[in-house]
């Protein structure tokens, strides 16, 4: 297959991710109003309980993770859910397309999302209470914000499996599955409070990896030894498996019926 056609078949999916986003009447509550709530009421929490700069710093910078790994990760998520509401899903895996494709178009335009966001609400940050997101500068910036759009991916990977194995019963896990990712890597405390078996858990999370590097510039030595070797290498590690079990759980609906149940 030519490159091209590649490039048009992820294409097609990205586009189709941006048209049903405009005809969501929500959205705009996705990516301006409950990630304005979510940074400007824990900002007002830091100046209330008198953070010094340095944990205010920790404190934001866990805000932001989160509201760009959800907004990304959703997109990924809605690429199947689309299809679910609509009742169309085996007409999508009859056409001459693969997972790669359906996933890296609705990635890409989360991608795009989660940058409109995070830009967004570092320059509410910067303006309400003063903090910097580039003073770690701009390479450590970018990789962070990689290691975000990767660790989005992997989730809406397994909910997209989770959808495709127990039907709508299991859509409820493409908003609550990244809440338990990021309340296990440390969005608003270092991971070493957590108890031995769950910071173990939290150990095995690519973005607590992330977190621990972005935050080292603002005065919090690493917890981890190599943490963006150890972040990206969990990531591909994820992606791989994710797609493995998306690829898995399409073959098992296809033969148990589940994928016409779904569909009309």
């Amino acid at each position: 297959m030519s490159w091209r056609s590649e490039a048009v078949r992820i294409y097609a999916f990205a586009h189709r991710s941006l048209l049903m986003a405009g005809r969501n009447v929500f959205f705009v509550f996705e990516l301006v109003f409950w990630p304005l709530i979510g940074v400007v009421s824990i900002g007002l929490m830091t100046r209330f309980l008198d953070l010094s700069p340095e944990d205010s710093a920790f404190v934001l910078v866990g805000t932001m993770a989160l509201s760009t790994v959800q907004v990304c990760q959703l997109d990924v998520t809605y690429a199947l859910l689309f299809d679910i509401w609509s009742k169309s899903v085996k007409h999508q895996f009859l056409a001459p397309i693969a997972i790669r494709h359906l996933a890296l178009g609705a990635w890409l335009v989360g991608v795009g999302r989660g940058l409109v966001v995070f830009a967004l609400l570092a320059a509410v940050s910067h303006w309400a209470f003063g903090f910097n997101f580039l003073a770690p500068g701009w390479v450590t910036l970018a990789l962070f914000l990689l290691g975000c759009f990767l660790t989005a991916a992997a989730v809406g990977f397994f909910v997209c499996a989770l959808v495709v194995l127990f039907g709508t019963r299991a859509e409820v896990s493409a908003w609550s599955a990244v809440n338990l990712v990021l309340v296990l890597c440390g969005i608003y405390y270092p991971v070493s409070v957590l108890p031995e078996p769950v910071a173990g858990l939290a150990a095995a999370i690519p973005l607590t990896y992330f977190l621990d590097a972005f935050r080292a510039p603002y005065g919090f030595p690493p917890q981890f030894q190599w943490p963006w070797l150890w972040g990206f290498a969990l990531s591909a590690g994820y992606l791989a498996l994710g797609h493995w079990a998306l690829a898995a759980a399409i073959t098992r609906s296809r033969r148990t019926g589940l994928l016409l149940k779904l569909s009309e």
